[in-house]
């Protein structure tokens, strides 16, 4: 990282054809069983790395910023290695992340999609007793009238569960998140 830098490679460059391709490859194998967390979140920690020094010359090219997508587990959760991988796996894949953090209630996503309306909020939860915590942070932020797309995930979320809440997405792993994310500003949505 630090040679491609110093030699003055474009930044899109690094980050699309070294950062971004690792991780993708990453992410395939660990869709195939063939990775697992440990080697997922050791990927993770290499991109975030090679992100940081990336950093301030992204700053200055904002083009390069995919999208923005505010994260954080609902109110009651206070589990993040799930969030935190999708987190770093999206800053991987070039988009802004805004962390909010665990334990999160509805008034501070509400604030935070105000801040960035066109942001796509993801939602966490590990347990079945906080996943309803998602249905209070959809509803208000509807309620407020935020259009803000909405996605969520966590080990007991299910498809139908997303739909029955009002959920514009579900993804049951990291990967999955980053692909729906990809799809839905490819999208437009």
């Amino acid at each position: 990282m630090q040679t491609a830098i110093e030699q003055s490679l474009p930044l899109d460059k690094i980050l699309n054809e070294g950062l971004i391709a690792g991780m993708e490859i990453t992410g395939e194998k660990f869709s195939k069983g063939l990775y697992f967390v440990p080697e997922m979140l050791f990927s993770a920690k290499a991109m975030k790395a090679g992100l940081e020094l990336l950093r301030p010359g992204l700053a200055l090219q904002q083009e390069l910023i995919l999208g923005k997508v505010i994260l954080g587990s609902v109110q009651g959760d206070m589990h993040d290695i799930g969030k935190n991988l999708v987190g770093m796996l999206l800053e991987g894949a070039g988009f802004e992340v805004i962390d909010l953090g665990v334990n999160q209630p509805a008034s501070n996503f509400m604030k935070a999609a105000i801040d960035f309306p066109q942001a796509i909020v993801g939602l966490s939860a590990l347990l079945t007793t906080t996943m309803q915590k998602m249905t209070v942070v959809i509803a208000a932020l509807r309620s407020a009238g935020l259009e803000n797309p909405i996605i969520i995930g966590g080990a007991p979320v299910t498809p139908a569960f997303a739909a029955q809440i009002g959920a514009d997405g579900y993804a049951k792993n990291a990967t999955e998140a980053v692909q729906l994310v990809k799809s839905m500003i490819q999208k437009g949505i």
